[in-house]
């Protein structure tokens, strides 16, 4: 889509429109939502948290955020040589691939400021860090369903690369934004480095899809498994360093307002 926009050879996923449509509707309707119960000073406020870098006080959790899915990338490729699948053995990654983690920069801030800046708080205050994550993937996952119907996705690649990748990202999403202070800027940045990782693979997406994509989404699915084996799977996931009575009665006051502003329209 960017390159139809603008031909400039970005090695960018060919992806329909539908999929722009569907990156940036959550961060417009969790303005709206907002907008109802805070006006403007509130929709600015959800918006300035795709930039709170300052909640993450730990900095030793920069390295999941940055280094968590090349590092499953790299293993990814790995396989594939081992196992002789026809992938390139040289990479020459584009110049222009600051380019595309800035446009996927900002394609994951019109999902995650939705998902996990105006979601996600809600959802844990009513059920765990693992039930919240499951259902806000699957959402998730079921949004790009027309997407995927649209350029002809296998059924394999469809269950792979949609709905199982979808939900285990959104689990290690959780997982990052619990323990770096809740920042949306830490999901923000994880999102758009997976979705340029998976672009610049050696061979493109499309050598990263081979076997419908169940080596690389198989490996994002493990890791999100050992995420719930470490950190169990019916608490918060919280950072040992978070006020947890701060953290739940903010939840439950934006639980609430969602709740009131649905109430008004029945």
């Amino acid at each position: 889509m960017l390159n139809v926009i603008y031909p400039i050879k970005l090695p960018v996923d060919n992806l329909p429109v539908t999929d722009i449509v569907a990156t940036f509707t959550p961060m417009v309707a969790a303005s709206i939502l907002v907008y109802r119960e805070e006006k403007l000073p509130g929709v600015k406020n959800l918006l300035k948290r795709a930039f709170d870098y300052k909640r993450i006080t730990n900095n030793a959790w920069f390295v999941p955020i940055i280094f968590l899915t090349p590092f499953i990338y790299v293993l990814t490729y790995v396989i594939m040589r081992l196992i002789g699948l026809p992938v390139p053995t040289v990479w020459n990654p584009s110049l222009l691939t600051p380019l595309l983690f800035i446009a996927f920069f900002f394609a994951a801030a019109g999902e995650e400021l939705g998902y996990t800046g105006y979601v996600t708080d809600p959802m844990q205050a009513r059920y765990t860090a693992l039930t919240a994550s499951l259902i806000i993937g699957l959402i998730h996952a079921v949004w790009h369903f027309p997407s995927e119907i649209s350029i002809g996705q296998t059924l394999g690649l469809f269950i792979w690369g949609g709905v199982i990748l979808a939900i285990s990202f959104r689990i290690l999403s959780v997982w990052l934004y619990n323990n770096t202070g809740q920042s949306v800027f830490a999901v923000i940045i994880l999102h758009a480095v997976t979705n340029t990782g998976r672009s610049i693979f050696p061979g493109s997406r499309s050598a990263f899809e081979l076997y419908d994509g169940a080596i690389g989404y198989g490996l994002i699915a493990i890791t999100a498994l050992i995420v719930i084996f470490l950190w169990g799977s019916k608490r918060r996931w919280r950072d040992s360093g978070m006020p947890a009575e701060a953290d739940e009665i903010g939840s439950e006051r934006i639980f609430r307002s969602v709740r009131q502003a649905f109430d008004r329209q029945m």
